[in-house]
Protein backbone atom coordinates (compact mmCIF):
# COMPACT_ATOMS: atom_id res chain seq x y z
CA UNK A 1 0.00 0.00 0.00
CA UNK A 2 1.42 3.58 -0.85
CA UNK A 3 1.96 5.94 2.30
CA UNK A 4 -0.42 8.51 1.37
CA UNK A 5 -2.92 6.35 -0.71
CA UNK A 6 -5.80 8.22 -1.75
CA UNK A 7 -4.86 11.35 0.26
CA UNK A 8 -5.33 14.85 -0.85
CA UNK A 9 -2.78 17.45 -0.41
CA UNK A 10 -1.63 21.46 -1.11
CA UNK A 11 1.66 21.78 -1.71
CA UNK A 12 2.61 25.44 -2.15
CA UNK A 13 6.04 26.85 -3.93
CA UNK A 14 5.54 24.00 -5.61
CA UNK A 15 6.58 25.73 -8.94
CA UNK A 16 10.34 24.37 -8.47
CA UNK A 17 12.64 23.00 -5.68
CA UNK A 18 11.74 21.66 -2.38
CA UNK A 19 7.70 22.59 -3.52
CA UNK A 20 7.99 20.41 -6.82
CA UNK A 21 10.20 18.04 -5.06
CA UNK A 22 7.46 17.51 -2.50
CA UNK A 23 4.43 17.19 -4.76
CA UNK A 24 6.15 14.55 -6.97
CA UNK A 25 6.83 12.25 -3.84
CA UNK A 26 3.05 12.84 -2.23
CA UNK A 27 1.89 12.02 -5.87
CA UNK A 28 4.22 8.91 -6.17
CA UNK A 29 3.09 8.03 -2.87
CA UNK A 30 -0.79 7.99 -4.14
CA UNK A 31 -1.56 11.34 -3.13
CA UNK A 32 -3.67 13.93 -4.77
CA UNK A 33 -1.69 16.58 -4.92
CA UNK A 34 -2.97 20.77 -5.55
CA UNK A 35 0.54 22.27 -6.83
CA UNK A 36 0.39 25.79 -6.04
CA UNK A 37 2.96 28.61 -7.06
CA UNK A 38 2.79 31.98 -8.17
CA UNK A 39 4.37 31.21 -11.30
CA UNK A 40 1.98 29.25 -14.17
CA UNK A 41 4.64 28.00 -16.17
CA UNK A 42 6.38 26.48 -13.26
CA UNK A 43 2.97 24.94 -12.12
CA UNK A 44 1.95 23.65 -14.92
CA UNK A 45 6.01 21.85 -15.56
CA UNK A 46 5.23 20.34 -12.17
CA UNK A 47 1.54 19.12 -12.94
CA UNK A 48 3.33 17.35 -16.14
CA UNK A 49 6.07 16.03 -14.22
CA UNK A 50 3.28 14.08 -12.41
CA UNK A 51 0.76 13.07 -14.48
CA UNK A 52 3.60 11.74 -17.48
CA UNK A 53 4.33 9.55 -14.00
CA UNK A 54 0.73 8.61 -14.17
CA UNK A 55 -0.01 9.94 -11.25
CA UNK A 56 -2.60 12.95 -10.15
CA UNK A 57 -2.27 16.56 -9.96
CA UNK A 58 -4.19 20.06 -10.47
CA UNK A 59 -2.88 23.28 -11.45
CA UNK A 60 -3.56 26.32 -8.36
CA UNK A 61 -2.12 30.10 -9.05
CA UNK A 62 -1.95 31.67 -5.96
CA UNK A 63 0.33 34.36 -4.63
CA UNK A 64 0.83 33.82 -0.72
CA UNK A 65 1.19 37.20 -0.19
CA UNK A 66 -2.26 37.93 -0.31
CA UNK A 67 -4.93 36.48 1.90
CA UNK A 68 -7.44 35.53 -0.58
CA UNK A 69 -5.02 33.40 -2.01
CA UNK A 70 -4.13 31.79 1.01
CA UNK A 71 -7.76 31.27 2.39
CA UNK A 72 -8.50 29.93 -1.28
CA UNK A 73 -6.50 26.92 -1.13
CA UNK A 74 -8.52 24.73 0.86
CA UNK A 75 -11.74 25.58 -0.85
CA UNK A 76 -9.73 24.91 -4.35
CA UNK A 77 -8.88 21.16 -3.01
CA UNK A 78 -12.20 20.38 -1.61
CA UNK A 79 -13.35 21.05 -4.80
CA UNK A 80 -11.35 19.17 -7.15
CA UNK A 81 -11.03 16.52 -4.90
CA UNK A 82 -13.92 16.56 -2.56
CA UNK A 83 -10.99 16.77 0.87
CA UNK A 84 -8.14 17.94 1.87
CA UNK A 85 -5.43 16.05 4.36
CA UNK A 86 -2.45 17.26 3.77
CA UNK A 87 -1.16 20.98 3.40
CA UNK A 88 2.26 21.90 2.83
CA UNK A 89 3.10 25.60 3.34
CA UNK A 90 6.38 25.95 1.51
CA UNK A 91 6.34 29.14 -0.68
CA UNK A 92 9.00 31.52 0.82
CA UNK A 93 11.20 34.96 0.06
CA UNK A 94 14.92 35.53 1.03
CA UNK A 95 15.83 39.21 2.02
CA UNK A 96 19.43 40.44 0.89
CA UNK A 97 20.38 39.33 4.65
CA UNK A 98 20.24 43.08 5.81
CA UNK A 99 20.94 43.66 9.60
CA UNK A 100 17.72 45.33 11.31
CA UNK A 101 19.55 48.83 10.69
CA UNK A 102 18.96 48.34 7.02
CA UNK A 103 15.95 46.22 6.86
CA UNK A 104 13.65 48.84 4.48
CA UNK A 105 9.73 48.55 5.16
CA UNK A 106 9.18 47.34 1.38
CA UNK A 107 11.37 44.29 2.32
CA UNK A 108 10.27 43.94 5.41
CA UNK A 109 6.54 43.65 4.46
CA UNK A 110 7.07 41.72 2.20
CA UNK A 111 8.99 38.73 3.58
CA UNK A 112 6.22 38.44 6.54
CA UNK A 113 3.56 38.61 4.28
CA UNK A 114 4.62 35.49 1.86
CA UNK A 115 6.80 33.59 4.73
CA UNK A 116 4.09 34.32 8.18
CA UNK A 117 0.69 35.68 6.98
CA UNK A 118 0.50 33.22 3.73
CA UNK A 119 0.97 30.17 6.09
CA UNK A 120 -0.94 31.55 8.79
CA UNK A 121 -4.09 32.27 6.35
CA UNK A 122 -4.09 29.08 4.98
CA UNK A 123 -3.98 27.06 8.12
CA UNK A 124 -6.44 28.75 10.20
CA UNK A 125 -8.48 27.55 6.93
CA UNK A 126 -7.20 24.69 7.06
CA UNK A 127 -7.77 23.74 11.00
CA UNK A 128 -11.32 25.25 10.78
CA UNK A 129 -11.90 22.81 7.69
CA UNK A 130 -10.12 19.71 9.83
CA UNK A 131 -11.84 20.43 12.70
CA UNK A 132 -15.02 19.07 10.95
CA UNK A 133 -13.30 15.90 9.66
CA UNK A 134 -11.42 15.09 13.43
CA UNK A 135 -8.12 14.73 11.00
CA UNK A 136 -5.61 16.87 9.00
CA UNK A 137 -2.02 17.33 8.64
CA UNK A 138 -0.31 20.44 8.69
CA UNK A 139 3.45 20.63 7.61
CA UNK A 140 5.30 24.21 7.74
CA UNK A 141 8.94 24.66 5.78
CA UNK A 142 10.58 26.57 7.86
CA UNK A 143 14.05 26.97 8.07
CA UNK A 144 17.31 26.90 10.29
CA UNK A 145 17.23 30.41 10.00
CA UNK A 146 13.95 29.78 12.54
CA UNK A 147 16.43 28.80 14.66
CA UNK A 148 19.44 30.77 15.15
CA UNK A 149 19.82 34.05 13.91
CA UNK A 150 23.14 34.10 11.82
CA UNK A 151 22.27 32.22 8.34
CA UNK A 152 20.18 35.15 7.07
CA UNK A 153 18.72 39.09 7.50
CA UNK A 154 16.99 40.06 10.12
CA UNK A 155 13.60 39.78 8.01
CA UNK A 156 14.25 36.68 7.20
CA UNK A 157 15.19 35.57 10.59
CA UNK A 158 12.40 36.75 12.27
CA UNK A 159 9.65 35.60 9.73
CA UNK A 160 11.01 31.87 9.84
CA UNK A 161 11.30 32.24 13.94
CA UNK A 162 7.54 33.22 13.49
CA UNK A 163 6.51 30.70 11.61
CA UNK A 164 8.47 27.92 13.85
CA UNK A 165 6.43 29.52 16.74
CA UNK A 166 3.20 29.13 14.98
CA UNK A 167 3.89 25.46 14.07
CA UNK A 168 4.77 24.44 17.72
CA UNK A 169 1.61 26.72 18.73
CA UNK A 170 -0.39 24.81 16.54
CA UNK A 171 0.77 21.20 16.84
CA UNK A 172 0.35 21.48 20.69
CA UNK A 173 -2.76 23.40 20.81
CA UNK A 174 -4.75 20.42 18.28
CA UNK A 175 -2.32 17.69 19.88
CA UNK A 176 -5.72 16.06 21.10
CA UNK A 177 -8.10 16.72 17.87
CA UNK A 178 -6.73 14.51 15.36
CA UNK A 179 -4.86 17.49 14.08
CA UNK A 180 -1.08 17.51 13.57
CA UNK A 181 0.89 20.16 12.82
CA UNK A 182 5.30 20.19 12.56
CA UNK A 183 7.94 21.82 10.61
CA UNK A 184 10.71 21.26 8.57
CA UNK A 185 14.04 23.42 9.19
CA UNK A 186 16.29 22.91 5.79
CA UNK A 187 19.90 24.15 5.72
CA UNK A 188 21.22 25.25 2.36
CA UNK A 189 19.45 23.57 -0.79
CA UNK A 190 19.71 23.50 -4.11
CA UNK A 191 16.17 25.58 -5.28
CA UNK A 192 15.31 28.67 -6.75
CA UNK A 193 14.77 30.64 -3.59
CA UNK A 194 18.12 32.50 -4.19
CA UNK A 195 15.91 34.22 -6.98
CA UNK A 196 14.47 36.41 -4.50
CA UNK A 197 18.30 37.75 -3.28
CA UNK A 198 20.04 40.22 -4.93
CA UNK A 199 23.44 39.07 -4.54
CA UNK A 200 24.91 42.88 -5.79
CA UNK A 201 23.29 44.14 -2.91
CA UNK A 202 24.64 41.94 0.46
CA UNK A 203 25.52 45.03 3.18
CA UNK A 204 29.45 44.88 4.06
CA UNK A 205 28.21 43.79 7.97
CA UNK A 206 26.89 40.84 6.37
CA UNK A 207 29.55 39.68 4.29
CA UNK A 208 31.53 40.15 7.73
CA UNK A 209 29.29 38.32 9.44
CA UNK A 210 27.12 36.00 7.70
CA UNK A 211 29.17 35.31 5.20
CA UNK A 212 32.34 33.22 7.02
CA UNK A 213 29.35 31.27 8.34
CA UNK A 214 28.65 29.32 5.21
CA UNK A 215 32.07 28.08 4.70
CA UNK A 216 30.89 25.27 7.25
CA UNK A 217 28.20 23.96 5.15
CA UNK A 218 29.41 20.70 5.03
CA UNK A 219 27.37 20.52 1.51
CA UNK A 220 24.34 21.76 0.10
CA UNK A 221 21.15 19.69 -0.28
CA UNK A 222 18.89 18.11 -2.75
CA UNK A 223 15.17 19.09 -2.83
CA UNK A 224 14.54 15.60 -3.56
CA UNK A 225 15.90 14.94 0.70
CA UNK A 226 14.12 17.79 1.95
CA UNK A 227 10.73 15.71 0.50
CA UNK A 228 11.44 12.78 1.79
CA UNK A 229 11.80 13.83 5.31
CA UNK A 230 7.66 15.97 4.10
CA UNK A 231 6.83 12.61 3.19
CA UNK A 232 8.06 11.16 6.71
CA UNK A 233 5.88 13.59 8.27
CA UNK A 234 2.89 13.34 5.71
CA UNK A 235 2.57 9.42 6.80
CA UNK A 236 1.22 7.35 9.07
CA UNK A 237 4.83 6.63 10.13
CA UNK A 238 4.60 10.06 11.83
CA UNK A 239 2.10 9.60 13.71
CA UNK A 240 3.16 10.39 17.01
CA UNK A 241 5.30 13.85 15.88
CA UNK A 242 3.50 16.47 17.16
CA UNK A 243 4.77 19.89 17.07
CA UNK A 244 8.30 19.16 15.85
CA UNK A 245 10.54 21.22 14.14
CA UNK A 246 12.73 18.62 12.24
CA UNK A 247 16.06 20.17 11.55
CA UNK A 248 17.26 18.90 7.63
CA UNK A 249 20.86 20.72 7.08
CA UNK A 250 23.42 18.02 6.74
CA UNK A 251 24.98 18.81 10.53
CA UNK A 252 25.57 22.30 9.58
CA UNK A 253 24.03 23.55 12.80
CA UNK A 254 25.02 20.83 14.69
Amino acid sequence: MKKLFNKVAVVTGAGSGIGRAIAQAFAAEGCKVMVSDINPERVQETVDAIRSSGNEATGLIANMAEQKDSEALVDAAVNTYGSLDILVNNAGVMDNFEPVGLVEDNTWDRVMKVNVDGPFFAMRKAVQYFATRGSGNIINVCSIGGIKGGVAGAAYTTSKHALIGLTKSTGYMYAKTGIRCNGIAPGAVETRISETIDMTNIPPLAQERIMPGMALNPRSGKPEEIAQVALFLASDASSFVKGHILVADGGWTA
